[in-house]
């Protein structure tokens, strides 16, 4: 049980934060000419056929120059009871020719009464500025971070909005990026396997076509144990039984980014699924819009 409970929670902040992204290629469209917009989508993870997580992605292009995005996640019901976890996680940041790029990443996690703070910073030319991290009330210093660590990466969440970006503008979601957790360095690949029509059902309000991703963790430097754990663990799971976890992304909107519609992912504890069971764009809205 408990092994599901991690799984399910890594999967709820991984599908809809991981994606990759490479800049589009001359004369394609610019991410950053995406006029002002907003939408927020809810999703419901089931783990083990077990209604494990709920999930909220805000997605929100302020103005022409700025962005914001926030995902909330936490575990409810049977699992909520007994491994009460939570984790909210922002970005904000500047919308550029070139794509969006982070100003400061926070991610907030709890579990039963500890709680983890990190805020990451960066430049407007695209470096790494400082990492701040707060456990349980006490600061802790990260000083001296290594560049091999930290320049030229940004943050999970802008990589989506990347990505996404790309699916809606180019009809792709090819692409790579790398990004700095606190510890590690990792390359985020994702791979198009394709276009699928899917249809809606009980567990799923999206209906049409989508972009199949296969999506891979690739280590690049850092503090990585000798055995893969966390998400390296799943996705290894994953690759033993044939599938990488592998995510669907489409447009709801044809004047915003694409958004991710359903995710899975095989485990040695069964297969977990991601589900869009809410959508919401100014006075359109379908399905169930809460966190």
């Amino acid at each position: 049980m408990r092994g599901i409970t991690f799984s399910a929670a890594v999967l709820a902040v991984t599908a809809v934060s991981v994606a990759a992204y490479k800049a589009p290629e001359a004369g394609a469209a610019i991410p950053s000419s995406v006029p002002s917009h907003s939408q927020t989508m809810t999703y419901q993870l089931y783990a083990g056929g077990i209604n494990a997580v709920r999930a909220k992605l805000d997605i929100s292009l302020e103005s022409p120059e700025r962005y914001h995005l926030q995902l909330d996640a936490h575990t409810r019901g049977f699992l909520g009871r007994i491994v009460p976890w939570e984790g909210t996680f922002q970005t904000k940041g500047w919308r550029l020719r070139d794509g969006e790029r982070p100003e400061q990443h926070k991610s907030i996690a709890t579990f039963r009464n500890d709680e983890d703070i990190k805020r990451y910073h960066y430049g407007r030319d695209g470096s790494f500025r400082k990492l701040e991290i707060v456990e349980n009330g006490k600061s802790k210093p990260q000083n001296d971070l290594e560049k091999e660590l930290v320049q030229g990466t940004t943050d999970v969440l802008t990589a989506t909005l990347n990505i996404l970006n790309n699916v809606a503008y180019n009809n792709s979601c090819e692409g790579s990026a790398e990004v700095f957790d606190g510890k590690r360095r990792f390359e985020l690949v994702f791979r198009e396997k394709g276009t699928e029509t899917l249809k809606s059902n009980r567990y799923n309000i999206f209906d049409g076509d989508a972009i199949e991703c296969e999506v891979e963790v690739v280590p690049v430097a850092g503090a990585w144990h000798s055995r893969p754990r966390g998400w390296a663990s799943i996705q290894e799971q994953g690759r033993e039984k044939g599938s990488l976890p592998t995510v669907w992304l489409a447009q709801m909107d044809d004047k915003g980014p694409a958004i991710p519609v359903k995710m899975r992912v095989k485990t040695d504890y069964g297969v977990l699924f991601m589900h869009l069971i809410g959508y919401k764009n100014g006075t359109k809205q379908l399905g169930v819009v809460d966190g």
